[in-house]
């Protein structure tokens, strides 16, 4: 055994005793060369949810891979030790998923982006390789260098790849392209136990499918390989709003069963006059609503339609005539149809402005108990309804997302969990996101906790068979839950736990047999 290999062992000896011992007696930055800890940063008890705090004993700000992997390693042979560890991307999970309480969290941040483009040929699809803690936007800013983009978003793009990938990535496009994880050419992934290990659909593909939307339980993402598509240089973004909720769904599914012709397909309700301001922020076109729009003694509920075109200015395509055609075949509120021609940057970017202004008012940094669901075509009116019964729309801060995806863009060999297909088939389920805010100067935390254990009912009725729904980016109390979540599905996942995290080392969000449940 080499004498710096002995040095690294005694080191990480010593943090495990550290890590482990009931005195915490870590103060201050720890060299345990060739890996640097320390006691704790300014986000690493931190997310975008705000509703979890928990603090780590150490955080390790990696410089390569192989300091992920020596960490891991240690920690999955040593026979005496319980840490757990997170990795921390962007940080934008709502319930302390990306912390580790008493544990190590893994600042990705620290790693260089590492973006290379590969431009493709007549027979190979091009591609970029970009570091697990890259963000989107860097993705996208880069590959437009060489007129290419992702196919598939979210909407938010200050998100890590490894973050995302580690839960779907669904945005618009998601009907037409599949989720993020669905456009995956190759991983490098350091697993629970500290393997150092390439994977893809024909190479290592049991980890490979295991890690894609497995919430960080079988291993943290160090490199992806993204699919990429050339760029276009325009984006007709059009809006269309409805008073009618069956007809606002018929129009979205009209709108994804076009998918030669519409590129983004989403829509949202708007519960009240802050709702429909809120969601006008991001559209770079004068919205002119009558008086009827939320007066106040109207308590209607609206809805809105948002699809894109993709203009890449070929004298062969008329997107005008296209948007034309199309809003013929709708049943929008008339006189409620708007568009407007954007950069494609600018149009992915869309949220960027919201977030600036939100934080020119301080209500970005607030907490965000937001519920995400995956929801049956056959039980999305239903879930309208619970959700409308459960909460006041007049106080409501946020927004409800809604809109369909389609169950065939998505792998099943993936770790993703979507409702069952039931008897019919259902190819359509929609995704509905609550994206609330609580201003603390509104919302004491009494308040919080209501809106958390509201949610917790919608989501838990939500999940009876009458609906069929599953969370998105899940939160479950039990692993009762968190069976019935995963379903016929749970077996898979414990066996992938057992080969690729055998110690439970990773993941902080799934309740598993021994392991004790958290507050709620």
């Amino acid at each position: 055994m080499g004498f710096a290999l002995f040095c690294t062992i005694v080191d990480i000896l010593l943090l495990l005793l550290a890590l482990c011992s009931p005195c915490k007696f870590i103060q201050s930055p720890m060299d345990f060369r060739p890996l640097s800890f320390l006691q704790s940063t300014n986000t690493s008890s931190l997310d975008f949810g705000r509703i979890k705090f928990n603090s780590p004993a150490a955080v390790l700000r990696p410089q390569s891979p192989k300091e992920i992997s020596l960490l891991l390693s240690f920690l999955s042979a040593s026979s005496f030790s319980k840490v757990t560890v997170a990795a921390r991307g962007a940080g934008h999970s709502i319930h302390g998923q990306a912390q580790a309480l008493d544990g190590v969290v893994i600042e990705m941040d620290s790693l260089a982006s590492n973006i290379s483009i590969h431009k493709g040929t007549e027979f190979s699809p091009s591609y970029a390789d970009v570091s697990g803690g890259a963000l989107w936007i860097e993705l996208l800013e880069e590959g437009l260098k060489f007129g290419l983009a992702p196919r598939s978003w979210t909407d938010y793009l200050y998100l890590s790849i490894g973050g995302t990938l580690s839960n779907g990535g669904i945005s618009g496009q998601t009907f037409k392209y599949g989720p993020q994880i669905s456009n995956v050419l190759q991983l490098d992934v350091v697993t629970g136990k500290g393997d150092q290990v390439t994977c893809s659909p024909t190479e290592n593909s049991e980890l490979f499918y295991a890690v894609l939307g497995g919430l960080g339980q079988f291993g943290i993402i160090t490199r992806a390989r993204i699919l990429l598509q050339d760029a276009p240089q325009k984006v007709k973004w059009v809006r269309a709003f409805y008073d009618d909720f069956n007809t606002f769904i018929e129009d979205q599914e009209l709108l994804v069963a076009m998918p030669n012709v519409v590129d983004y397909v989403e829509g949202f309700m708007l519960l009240n006059e802050q709702s429909l301001q809120s969601s006008s922020l991001a559209f770079p076109s004068h919205l002119e609503f009558n008086r009827e729009f939320y007066s106040k003694s109207s308590h209607n509920v609206y809805f809105c339609i948002e699809f894109a075109i993709h203009d890449y200015q070929a004298k062969s395509t008329n997107v005008e005539q296209v948007v034309t055609e199309i809003s013929r075949k709708m049943s929008y509120i008339p006189s409620h149809f708007y568009s407007v021609e954007v950069s494609y940057f600018d149009f992915l970017n869309r949220v960027r402005g919201e977030e600036v202004h939100l934080r020119s008012r301080g209500l970005w940094e607030v907490p965000h108990p937001w519920l995400n669901t995956f929801v049956p075509k056959s039980g999305i009116k239903d879930f309208k309804d619970l959700l409308l019964d459960k909460i006041s729309p007049s106080d409501f801060e946020g927004l409800v997302l809604m809109y369909p995806i389609l169950r065939d863009k998505w792998d099943t060999n993936s770790s993703a969990v979507l409702p069952d297909a039931g008897e019919a088939g259902e190819e359509v389920v929609y995704t509905v996101g609550v994206l609330r805010s609580a201003n603390p100067a509104t919302c004491s935390a009494q308040c919080l906790s209501d809106i958390l254990l509201c949610h917790r009912r919608v989501a838990q009725a939500a999940s009876s068979p009458r609906i069929g729904a599953k969370q998105y980016l899940p939160h479950h109390l039990s692993q009762s839950h968190w069976q019935h979540h995963f379903g016929r599905r749970w077996d898979q996942f414990m066996a992938r736990k057992a080969q690729f995290d055998p110690r439970h080392i990773l993941g902080q969000g799934i309740i598993l047999p021994g392991t004790k449940a958290p507050r709620p």
